[in-house]
């Protein structure tokens, strides 16, 4: 008798502990992935289209999380300074391996930013000032017929500063570090939003292209919860039009 008792407590002492591992899984557990693409193309000395897609998950190559393709025009003020207006819309899964399908968040998005850049000796410098005008819509599964939409409307700002750092003389194989921290504002009550802070390894492959691998650690606002996500980042920029 007491060995079936023991057997019964801990049999449901297993299942409470599954239970529970199912219960708090969360994006913080996970090594997720951003893979990254953004171009530019000359129009002419002043006039430039900024065009960018990222596919982002939830782990290393699957589960989706969002997906963010973002354009631009951009005005060249000077060699350092640079103003851009743009447009974005992103889908988002804020269900934990539930994949692209329903009851996804959904983003239309205005934004403008400033870029000024610098340098101290062979480091390049480059401040990033943007705001984003943004309309988000849930979608509430009341019943298979009749689902409820809600949009809301909310301003935010955020600052990037970023360094580029050569690693490498030779210029048969020229590798730099790349190195940013941004922060998110909400311009509301609640201002924190998000940091993001990266640093990848980056190859020159020539003039108008190069490649970066990196790690981003994520600081991001979910309601009330912050949570503390780590991101693997592949990113390739490419300019065109010179």
């Amino acid at each position: 008798m007491k060995k079936t008792t023991y057997i019964l407590i801990l049999s449901l002492l297993f299942t409470n502990t599954n239970f529970s591992q199912s219960n708090s899984i969360s994006p913080d557990d996970y090594l997720g992935s951003w893979l990254m693409y953004f171009g530019t193309h000359h129009l002419n000395d002043k006039y430039s289209i900024h065009y960018e897609t990222q596919l982002r998950n939830y782990e290393p190559i699957n589960n989706f999380f969002q997906l963010l393709p973002r354009v631009g025009l951009n005005y060249k003020i000077d060699d350092n300074s640079m103003v851009t207006s743009g447009y974005a819309f992103i889908p988002t899964q804020t269900d934990f391996d539930r994949g692209w399908g329903d009851n996804m968040v959904t983003e239309n998005r205005i934004w403008e930013q400033f870029i000024l850049r610098n340098s101290i000796g062979n480091i390049k410098i480059r401040h990033r000032y943007r705001l984003e005008q943004r309309w988000i819509t849930s979608q509430f599964q009341l019943n298979q017929i009749n689902p409820e939409k809600n949009t809301t409307y909310k301003n935010r700002a955020r600052y990037m500063l970023s360094l580029k750092i050569p690693l490498s003389k030779n210029k048969d194989f020229p590798l730099f570090l790349s190195i940013y921290d941004e922060i998110f504002l909400n311009i509301s009550n609640s201002p924190f939003n998000q940091n993001r802070l990266y640093g990848a390894i980056g190859y020159q492959m020539n003039d108008n292209t190069n490649i970066q691998l990196g790690y981003l650690k994520h600081h991001n606002t979910v309601s009330t919860e912050i949570q503390n996500l780590n991101r693997l980042q592949l990113a390739i920029f490419l300019n065109t039009g010179n």
